[in-house]
């Protein structure tokens, strides 16, 4: 009886043992399993992602890598809306799996979530009227008294400026899409930003905003893809993102929105 009662044991233990090895199922399995990538974007961040009001299609460079992502995963993309403000809470919330569109990197972020591989390195840096970007050229030089700097709320701008501007006045802009055209009006002097959307808005107002040293921005960041905390989903959006990189077609992404 006491041999059978061992073996019965160590047969349970093993069991257990097996089950406790066998994981349970990744998000990654989830979405296949749905057939949908649900990705969040705010769609006011040209070039990374726009939300077109009139035809409720969004465009840009993440959404491009986001349905190159979907197709890698076999499944279809379903756009979620959020806005700088809400993205924490909407991640939270599990309203999608991945976050795109110009996400930075941030220890707080990555707090909530896992980030993939980087895919962009920039920091803050000025944009102003042309004529005036010669007098922007450092912090100290921007936090003077009647300089108007504008900024869109609930993302990394508005804590960079928040954290750097004493003295000047910070304007609030809730709309990121027009907010360069206030600088171009005169209604602000200018907005610290990422030096890649500081080089698109560049071209978008030729002659009249020139973004100010982007090669040499004030800080470091690091742009990448916010996963829900799934480390084979991770590791899927990694390797995919390997693989983009070296045939070619995140360069060709890439070009057709920055170059």
């Amino acid at each position: 009886m006491l041999r059978v009662l061992t073996s019965l044991a160590i047969a349970l233990l093993w069991t257990v043992s097996v089950h406790a090895q066998q994981p349970a199922n990744s998000r990654l399995d989830d979405i296949i399993k749905r057939g949908t990538l649900r990705v969040g974007m705010t769609g006011d961040y040209r070039p990374f992602t726009y939300f077109d009001k009139t035809t409720s299609k969004f465009t840009g460079f993440d959404v491009d890598m986001a349905e190159a992502l979907g197709k890698a995963l076999g499944v279809k993309v379903e756009f979620v809306q959020t806005a700088w403000p809400e993205l924490m809470k909407d991640f939270e919330a599990d309203n999608f799996d991945i976050a795109m569109g110009g996400v930075s990197i941030t220890l707080d972020r990555q707090k909530k979530g896992m980030f993939s591989t980087p895919i962009m390195r920039e920091g803050k840096t000025p944009i102003a009227r042309c004529a005036d970007k010669d007098k922007y050229e450092t912090i100290s030089d921007i936090d003077k008294s009647g300089t108007r700097v504008i900024v869109n709320p609930g993302g990394t701008n508005e804590r960079f400026a928040k954290a750097n501007i004493k003295n000047a006045e910070i304007k609030m802009w809730n709309d990121n899409v027009t907010i360069f055209d206030e600088i171009a009006k005169g209604n602000a002097d200018l907005m610290m930003t990422d030096s890649s959307e500081t080089r698109y808005q560049q071209k978008q107002h030729p002659g009249v905003l020139c973004a100010v040293h982007p090669e040499k921005p004030f800080d470091f960041a690091e742009k990448a893809y916010w996963l829900q905390r799934d480390i084979v989903l991770k590791a899927f959006v990694d390797q995919w993102l390997h693989i983009a990189a070296e045939d070619g077609s995140f360069r060709k992404i890439y070009a057709a929105w920055f170059d």
